[in-house]
């Protein structure tokens, strides 16, 4: 395994920790989210560079604006809850309750 792909390999495999022991804010965990995706992006675009086919370069462009969609659609998210809940905490959110 070479050092890059060892390093955008622990850059996910962090995220993902993160996301799945540090969830107290909805804000660490999107920032996890972003995280995982941009470790995402970089291995399509050198896994594109690698092949060298011009078929696949559009891949890591649309996996980048999904990216900013599920950004945006998160920070919207934080928004509503902050002003709805009045923190970001997501133990005090609770799906069972309107």
């Amino acid at each position: 395994m070479t050092p890059v792909h060892f390093s955008f390999t622990s850059a996910f495999i962090l995220g993902l920790m993160g996301l799945a022991f540090h969830r107290t804010h909805l804000l660490s965990a999107l920032l996890c989210l972003e995280g995982m995706m941009l470790s995402l992006f970089i291995a399509l675009a050198l896994w594109a560079l690698q092949l060298e086919s011009l078929g696949f370069s559009a891949a890591p462009m649309l996996l980048l604006a999904f990216s900013a969609c599920e950004a945006s659609a998160g920070l919207a998210l934080l928004v509503a809850t902050a002003r709805t809940h009045g923190t970001d905490r997501l133990q005090n959110l609770n799906l069972l309750q309107c």
